[in-house]
């Protein structure tokens, strides 16, 4: 099974010394600075590239391109050990110690992602901490770690989406070696690790790119950080490389077992293929031989990306797995809080019904109008979809982080509510997503933090208190001065997680609770996913949502739920088979409030 593959950008140690290759049509001459040692000129190909092969390099050498006065680090470099201001270092990505040989990765049906931001993570903020964690994960019952972006960002503190080098790990958290060392580690104890990628946009600081490439950009596409990566235009093909080559990258240097592409609704490409379904495809004929899960967000829901015969068409699988679905945080947020503020106006009416629709068939919104998007139309009917095909979540770093506060999910829902919510999410047949923290109701926040300075850092200051002035809670301007400053230390500092917490006696009822439902799931649930997709249906009847899943051997899983403070009666004969979890005993048909059960009935009428 090959793990490794030659890059055809940046820095290559080969047996003959090192190989640079540096992509930069805009320039007519490049040169090689060898820190603490020679100046040495490149050879420009018709293609734009310009070359050099050296023995005055090896693994550790520091390196910048010299093009005119102008001094710029390694677009493709795979180390920038003293961050964007910095030289790039040659890695030999050939030695590092692997010990999963034997692993194959773990299958989809089997999944429970936990969604991570390195650096809040833990106290020591990088990639040994995140492994200090591993038997509290697996004793929970995750599957699998989803790690947001950990490519080289400006500054001290970042989300991750502001990455400019896109090869190069952070060296705050570890570097190319630290993140070897988790999925090594990670593999050793079961668990898979996927990678949050970003390639609609890079960064708005440090990025050279436009210097000595413009054609990486291309002004056919605008797009919210301006001109739009050049995926369809002259040239587009370099483009195009540099990004497959990057996901193939991580796939195979790091041994990770799949990739989450952030906002591919944002990438602007008229050509056929289009860049996305090139990517997937590519991926797919590259590693067939394990397990490898795709992910994508997409706000457009697309359901057509992820294949299945979609509108009636002849069409098996995409090379995607799934998507994360948006609208199943929104509809439950919508359910549990009663907000409908914002973007989640669009789930105001009947917001019982949008939850019926979102868990049997996917997407609330499959072409119907947006209101909150001025009327237009926005996504595709999704019934056809198996129910993996999507991605759920109560929580994640978007709908925590972008709260003014970074405020989670239980200042705005009472505890019965959140129980019923996360019972729904880790037994129903989607994949389901946690955030973390969320497994003991963590009180601390996630507001959103980053680390510019000068003009760019006034500009994010005014633009996130720009972003809230339409809420009723920021009308004045004495409110919005206590939105914390998302450039200061204290915000980051805010978010990092007190594994101490979980000692308390507020946090022992939550994360029994997230241990005997991931075991039901195991036990009960997984085994039916096996099984390939579910058929789903559902009803509101006097506020009692009831939804069923149809799965290949007849089972069915049935959920039924009172999604409100006030008791509800449930028709005759509307529970099937046997209880495998209920939030409370009934005594008649009355659910009280926040009930949900769910109920499993086997082929032939047998009792699961």
């Amino acid at each position: 099974m090959k793990r490794y593959r030659r890059l055809p950008f940046g820095a290559e140690v080969t047996d003959d010394g090192v190989e640079f290759r540096l992509w930069a049509p805009g320039a007519e001459a490049v040169e090689l600075v060898i820190e603490g040692g020679p100046t040495l000129p490149m050879r420009r190909g018709e293609d734009g590239f310009h070359e050099l092969r050296t023995q005055q390099a090896n693994a550790g050498t520091r390196y910048r391109y010299k093009i005119g006065d102008l001094l710029v680090p390694d677009p493709a470099a795979r180390y920038q050990p003293q961050s964007l201001g910095g030289a790039s270092e040659v890695v030999d990505a050939r030695t590092f110690d692997w010990t999963d040989a034997n692993w194959k990765g773990r299958p989809w049906h089997e999944q429970v992602l936990y969604e991570l931001h390195v650096g809040s993570f833990s106290k020591r903020g990088d990639f040994d901490g995140v492994i200090g964690h591993f038997d509290h994960l697996l004793s929970l019952g995750v599957t699998t770690i989803e790690i947001m972006p950990v490519a080289e960002c400006p500054g001290r503190w970042n989300w991750g989406y502001d990455g400019v080098l896109l090869y190069a790990v952070e060296e705050r958290y570890g570097g190319p070696q630290g993140l070897k060392r988790l999925v090594d580690a990670a593999h050793a104890k079961g668990l898979s690790v996927m990678l949050d990628v970003v390639y609609n946009h890079f960064g708005p600081d440090g990025n050279y790119l436009h210097a000595y490439a413009p054609d990486f950009f291309t002004e056919k596409h605008k797009t919210p950080w301006g001109a739009g990566i050049n995926f369809d235009d002259r040239h587009s093909e370099v483009v195009r490389s540099f990004f497959i080559e990057n996901a193939l990258y991580w796939l195979q240097e790091y041994h990770l077992d799949g990739l989450r592409f952030d906002a591919v609704h944002a990438i602007a490409d008229d050509s056929k293929p289009d860049f996305v379904s090139e990517l997937g495809t590519r991926i797919r004929e590259v590693i067939p031989d394990r397990h490898v899960h795709l992910v994508l967000e997409n706000d457009q829901n697309r359901s057509s990306v992820l294949g299945f015969g979609y509108a009636g068409a002849e069409q098996g699988p995409g090379p995607f797995t799934a998507q994360w679905n948006d609208d199943y945080h929104h509809v439950l947020r919508v359910a549990v809080t009663g907000n409908t503020s914002g973007y989640y106006a669009d789930y105001a009416n009947e917001p019982l019904k949008h939850v019926a629709r979102v868990l049997a068939e996917g997407f609330a919104y499959q072409g119907e109008v947006s209101a909150h998007r001025d009327g237009t139309r926005r996504g595709e009917p999704s019934k056809a979809l198996p129910a993996t095909a999507f991605v759920s979540f109560i929580q994640n770093h978007d709908q925590v982080g972008n709260h003014a506060y970074g405020w989670r999910l239980h200042h705005f829902a009472s505890d019965e509510a959140i129980r019923a919510a996360t019972a729904i999410l880790l037994l129903g047949p989607q994949i389901p997503m946690l955030w973390m923290g969320q497994e003991w109701n963590c009180e601390q926040p996630f507001p959103f933090f980053c680390d510019f300075t000068g003009e760019l850092a006034d500009a994010v200051r005014k633009g996130r208190a720009e972003e809230f002035k339409s809420f009723p809670e920021f009308q004045s301007e004495e409110a919005r001065k206590r939105i914390p400053d998302p450039l200061a230390a204290s915000t980051f500092q805010s978010a990092v997680l007190d594994w101490s917490k979980l000692q308390q006696d507020s946090a022992k009822p939550w994360l029994a609770l997230y241990r005997d439902l991931l075991t039901l799931r195991r036990e009960h649930v997984s085994p039916l996913l096996a099984q390939g997709g579910a058929v789903g249906s559902a009803s509101v009847d006097n506020g009692v949502l009831n939804v069923q899943w149809r799965f290949a051997d007849a089972a069915v899983l049935q959920l039924v739920a009172n999604l409100g403070d006030q008791p509800r009666t449930h028709g005759e004969g509307a529970v099937l088979g046997r209880t495998l979890y209920a939030t409370a005993r009934l005594e008649g048909r009355e659910l009280p409030p926040w009930y949900v059960a769910v109920n499993r009935l086997d082929q032939e009428g047998a009792v699961g």
